[in-house]
C-alpha cells in the first residue's frame, strides 16, 4: 500500500515537472517571439528614404526584417538592404529592456516621387507581419519663374527694387521682401555682416540670388559672422561669394535653408548650423576653400567645411579643400543626413566626419586626396552609418576613424590606397555591430595588412581585398597575430571569403601607391577604377540596392564596377 502511494507521489510529481518545463517553454516562446510595434519614417532626401521599425520581445534576437521598394504604382518590388538591428543600449536615448529596433534605407531613389516601402518581419520563435508605407522623396530646391522678382545693388538705402531703380544695399531689399519673392543682386562688393530676419514659407522661399555673371561678393570686413541666419526659414542663398570673416554662414536653429553655387574663401568654416530641431539643411555645388595646408604641420586645426546637426540634411556636390575636417555631424544625434559627391582635399583632421550619427545617416560616392584620416565613425550612436562607394587617396594615418565605442557602422565598396599600413584602427576602446563587404584595402610594406588595436563585437567583416605589401605579418585582430593571409581566414572569424592582391598594378589610370605621403596630390588623378584582368573582379558579393547592375559573375571589389564612367565630384556644370 505504502509502495503505490508512493508510485503515485512520484507520477505526480513528474506530472508537475512536466506541466512546469511546459510553462516555462511556453513562457521562454513568448519572450522570444516577436511582437511588432511601431513604425517610423526618417525625414527624406533627394535620393534615399530611412525607416525604423521598433520590436517587443524577440529575447533571442534572432527575428530579421527585410526591406522592399517600389514607385507608387507599380506592380514589382525592388529588394533593398535587410533592416539592421540596432544596439538599443547604444542609442541616445538608451532603448528599454525588451525593445528592439530595427533600421535602414533604400538607395539611389528618384527625387520629388512618391515610393512605398514594404517591411517584413520574419521571427522563426513566431510573430511575423507586414508593412506597407508610403512616403517621398523631396525635390531638390529650384526657383519659381513666377516669383516676384525684386532688385538690389551694393548702398545703403534707397531704391524701389525694380531693375532699373534696385534697391541699395541688403537691409533695404530685405525690409521690402516677403514669402516668395527672388532678390537678385547686382555684381559688386556688399560690406558688413548680414543677418537674415524674414523667412518664406514651405513653396515660397525668400531667395537671395547673386549675379550670373560677375561676382557678387559679401565682404564680412573682418567679423565674426558674413552671414547670420540663425532660425531662419525657407530661405535660400544662391551665387554668392562669401569672403573675410571667421565663419561664412552661421544658421543655428534654420530648416529648409538652401546653399547653391556659393564660393567661401577668406573663412575659417564655410557654413555652420547646431541645433536640436533643425531640417532639410542643403549644401550644393559650393567652392569652400579654408587656410589649412598639407602636409598636416600644426596638430589638430579648427577650420570646417560644413557643419550641420539635425534631420534630413543634404550636403552634396562640393568642392571643399583646405580644412580640418570637410564635412561633420555636429555633436548632437543626428539622423538621415547624406553627404555624397564631394570633391575633399587637403584636411588636416578628418573627411568626412558621421560622428554623432544616430540612425540612416549615409556617406557615399565621395572622393578624399591628402587626407590625414578619412572618413570617422567616433562616436556613432546604433546606426546604421552607410559608408559606401568612397575614393581615399594618400590617407596619411587610418581610412576609417573607428574611435570611441562606435556600433553600427557599415562599410560597402570603398577603395584606400596609401602609404603603409592599408588598413588600421588604433583606439583602445571596444567597437561593436560592424559590417565591411566589397572593400578594398591597399598599401605598401608595412608590419601588417590589418592592425585593429581595439577589442571588437558582433564583427562581421568579409569578401574585402587586402594588398600590395609586402607585409611582415598579415594582421592583428582581437588581440592576436595572425602569421599569414590564409591563417586569418580560417581562423579569425571573418574574412573567410577575403582577397589578397599582389598584382604590381591595379588601376586602369596607372596611378600607383604613394611613395611619400607628403606630397600633394592632385585629385583629378584620384582615379582608382580597376585595370582589366586584376582579380578583384568578379570577386565580390552580391547586396542589393547597392551593386545591381554588375557585370560578370559577381560585383567587384572598390569603389567602382571594372568599366564604368567616373561619378561627378564637385559642383555640377
Amino acid at each position: 500500500m505504502v509502495m503505490k502511494s508512493q508510485c503515485m507521489m512520484d507520477r505526480s510529481f513528474r506530472l508537475v515537472i512536466v506541466l512546469w518545463g511546459l510553462a516555462a517553454m511556453g513562457a521562454c516562446a513568448q519572450q522570444n517571439a516577436a511582437r511588432p510595434g511601431e513604425t517610423a519614417l526618417e525625414a527624406p532626401t533627394f535620393h534615399c528614404l530611412g525607416v525604423r521599425w521598433y520590436v517587443e520581445g524577440d529575447a533571442n534576437g534572432n527575428a530579421k526584417v527585410a526591406l522592399y521598394y517600389r514607385k507608387t504604382g507599380a506592380k514589382t518590388w525592388k529588394e533593398a538592404m535587410p533592416l539592421f538591428r540596432v544596439e538599443g543600449e547604444k542609442c541616445q536615448p538608451p532603448l528599454p529592456a525588451g525593445r528592439s529596433l530595427f533600421a535602414g534605407s533604400a538607395f539611389d531613389l528618384a527625387p520629388g516621387t512618391s515610393y512605398d516601402l514594404r517591411l517584413t518581419l520574419a521571427d522563426p520563435d513566431g510573430g511575423g507581419a507586414d508593412r506597407v508605407l508610403r512616403c517621398a522623396t523631396r525635390r531638390e530646391p529650384s526657383v519659381s519663374p513666377k516669383a516676384r522678382m525684386l532688385y538690389a545693388a551694393p548702398g545703403d538705402g534707397g531704391g524701389s527694387g525694380s531693375r532699373e531703380a534696385p534697391f541699395k544695399g541688403l537691409q533695404a531689399a530685405q525690409d521690402a521682401a516677403r514669402p516668395g519673392d527672388v532678390i537678385n543682386l547686382a555684381p559688386g562688393v556688399y560690406r558688413g555682416e548680414f543677418t537674415v530676419s524674414k523667412n518664406g514659407e514651405e513653396g515660397k522661399p525668400i531667395v537671395w540670388r547673386g549675379a550670373a555673371q560677375g561676382e557678387t561678393i559679401l565682404d564680412g570686413g573682418g567679423a565674426a559672422r558674413v552671414i547670420s541666419a540663425g532660425d531662419a526659414r525657407h530661405v535660400y542663398l544662391l551665387r554668392l561669394t562669401i569672403r573675410n570673416g571667421h565663419y561664412g554662414i552661421v544658421a543655428h536653429g534654420c530648416s529648409a535653408l538652401y546653399i547653391n553655387r556659393c564660393h567661401f574663401y577668406d573663412i575659417q568654416t564655410g557654413f555652420t548650423a547646431h541645433g536640436k530641431n533643425q531640417k532639410n539643411i542643403t549644401v550644393t555645388d559650393c567652392l569652400i576653400e579654408g587656410p589649412c595646408t598639407w602636409p598636416r604641420t600644426k596638430g589638430i586645426e579648427e577650420p570646417e567645411g560644413v557643419e550641420v546637426q539635425g534631420d534630413g540634411n543634404v550636403v552634396a556636390y562640393n568642392r571643399i579643400r583646405g580644412m580640418a575636417d570637410g564635412i561633420s555631424i555636429f555633436r548632437e544625434p543626428s539622423h538621415a543626413n547624406d553627404f555624397y559627391n564631394n570633391d575633399i582635399s587637403e584636411c588636416t583632421d578628418d573627411g568626412t566626419e558621421m560622428d554623432y550619427g544616430g540612425q540612416n545617416v549615409r556617406c557615399f560616392r565621395n572622393r578624399y586626396t591628402n587626407i590625414f584620416q578619412g572618413v570617422s565613425v567616433q562616436p556613432l550612436y546604433g546606426g546604421p552609418c552607410y559608408v559606401f562607394r568612397n575614393a581615399l587617396y594618400n590617407i596619411e594615418v587610418e581610412p576609417y576613424k573607428i574611435h570611441n565605442g562606435p556600433s553600427g557602422i557599415l562599410f560597402f565598396h570603398n577603395t584606400t590606397v596609401k602609404t603603409g599600413m592599408p588598413m588600421l584602427v588604433w583606439t583602445p576602446e571596444p567597437f561593436s555591430s560592424s559590417v565591411f563587404r566589397n572593400n578594398l584595402f591597399i598599401g605598401s610594406n608595412d608590419n601588417y595588412a590589418l592592425e585593429v588595436t581595439a577589442r571588437n563585437a558582433k564583427a562581421d567583416w568579409d569578401y574585402d581585398g587586402y594588398g600590395i605589401g609586402p607585409f611582415k605579418i598579415f594582421a592583428s585582430w582581437n588581440g592576436r597575430r595572425y602569421e599569414t593571409f590564409e591563417q586569418f581566414g580560417a581562423q579569425s572569424g571573418i574574412e573567410r571569403h577575403a582577397l589578397l592582391l599582389t598584382e604590381a598594378s591595379l588601376f586602369a589610370s596607372g596611378i600607383g601607391i604613394p611613395a611619400d605621403v607628403k606630397r600633394q596630390f592632385d585629385p583629378g588623378a584620384n582615379d582608382l577604377r580597376l585595370r582589366s584582368g586584376v582579380k578583384a573582379i568578379d570577386a565580390g558579393q552580391r547586396l542589393p540596392n547597392l551593386n545591381e547592375g554588375f557585370a560578370g559573375r559577381a560585383p567587384d571589389l572598390g569603389a567602382y564596377e571594372y568599366g564604368s564612367r567616373m561619378p561627378h565630384y564637385g559642383p555640377r556644370p
